[in-house]
């Protein structure tokens, strides 16, 4: 004869099993890994960054782009080789006027090209690449000034003051502006000398 414990009403053994979970929602693999990235990337960009299209446009005028970027002297360089090359062009040289003309139009174009190449190496030295995979001249620039900007806008200031305050003529420089070329020039090539020395 078959005891209580053995036959229990239907009702009883259903309450007696735990209730099974619910089923989670399966997302497919790619959501997932979207998902995933946009949480990974930060929405904090970096001030310091440069755009390579304005420093492209403000080199429209020769070395705004680089001085942008934080290249002063590579900027001031740029619009002290276009004012020589026009100043040339209006001299007597018609042998060497082809010549320069086509260099002005070359420098002018190149003037555009490097300050987008500077501003994008610029970026990518911010972001932690490796310095050894940029080019020296690209390497980041400190925001201590230019010692050759500082130089010619003292010179520049000290002839215009001279000439509008105390009536100094200043046709001297049209004969002797060349040497200025010399001197930059050659402090260009000892600062190149030294850094590679030291």
């Amino acid at each position: 004869m078959a005891t209580e414990t053995e036959y229990q009403p239907a009702s009883e053994a259903q309450t007696s099993t735990p209730p099974s979970p619910a089923p989670t929602p399966e997302f497919p693999p790619q959501a997932q890994v979207q998902a995933g990235q946009q949480w990974a990337q930060p929405k904090y960009q970096d001030p310091r960054r440069k755009s390579p299209l304005l420093a492209t446009v403000l080199s429209a005028c020769p070395g705004l782009g680089q001085v942008y970027v934080g290249y002063y002297a590579q900027g001031f360089t740029n619009i002290l080789v276009v004012i020589s090359l026009i100043a040339l062009l209006n001299m007597d040289m018609e042998e060497l006027q082809p010549a320069l003309g086509f260099f002005l139009a070359f420098y002018w174009l190149y003037n555009l090209v490097d300050a987008a190449r500077r501003a994008s190496f610029y970026n990518q030295a911010l972001a932690g690449l490796d310095s050894t995979t940029l080019p020296d001249e690209m390497s980041l620039q400190d925001s201590s000034g230019s010692l050759l900007g500082g130089v010619l806008l003292v010179a520049f200031g000290a002839i215009a003051f001279a000439h509008t305050m105390f009536g100094i003529s200043a046709e001297w420089v049209q004969d002797w502006w060349p040497l200025a070329l010399v001197g930059i020039g050659g402090y260009l090539i000892f600062r190149s000398t030294w850094s590679r020395s030291a």
